[in-house]
């Protein structure tokens, strides 16, 4: 299926074009009000990112990671997929999953983004073609707008590696705080066991 015809679309139609972008690139706000973005269109640097179509590693990793984390999280926390940060008018990421203070968010169901003062742990799938992104851009624009922690999964021999990050303050940097292989046991930002292994079977 073409991209066209997948965002309804006439491929005969030579008329539509896709958006121009204005001077001084795009802002945060155009992302709610531009008809046709494809879906999970990120903002980087008053550009807009478009995503490539997620591959099964990617799409299992988010669900048991967000499958994880819900039992373990603390009453005042929650825990979403893609739902995206704007971290300033340029800057509005979709971290593939995100842990947030809920006295920070309004009860909105139509909220489309949350502040990045509210985002506790900001979490990144790698795939080829948002590997500078991800290990690059990505972290290092959450340290910078204060989210305090940041993990990177890569894939190695078919299951996930998490790459645990902490924001140095004085800096606005992260330091790497761990590598975990099979099994992420950490303390921060609250008591988390996952069985990495676990992708593979059925109901993870």
């Amino acid at each position: 299926m073409s991209a066209a015809r997948e965002y309804g679309l006439d491929e005969q139609d030579e008329q539509y074009n896709w958006p121009v972008p204005p001077p001084g690139g795009w802002t945060a706000d155009d992302l709610d009000r531009l008809p046709n973005l494809p879906p999970h269109t990120e903002l980087i640097d008053g550009s807009l990112v478009f995503m490539s179509p997620q591959r099964r590693f990617h799409t299992r990793t988010m669900r048991l990671l967000e499958n994880a984390l819900l039992p373990q999280l603390p009453d005042d926390l929650e825990v979403e997929r893609e739902m995206a940060v704007r971290l300033d008018d340029k800057n509005q990421p979709e971290p593939d999953i995100v842990v947030y203070r809920l006295a920070g968010v309004d009860d909105e169901d139509e909220q489309t983004w949350y502040r990045p003062e509210d985002v506790v742990l900001a979490v990144e799938v790698v795939s080829p073609d948002s590997q500078e992104r991800d290990r690059e851009v990505k972290p290092r624009k959450y340290a910078a707008a204060g989210v305090p922690h940041f993990w990177r999964v890569e894939k190695s021999n078919g299951f996930p590696v998490v790459y645990v990050y902490e924001l140095d303050p004085a800096t606005k940097s992260y330091a790497t705080t761990g590598i975990y292989h099979n099994r992420l046991k950490v303390t921060v930002p609250f008591p988390i066991d996952i069985d990495l292994t676990a992708l593979k079977r059925r109901g993870h």
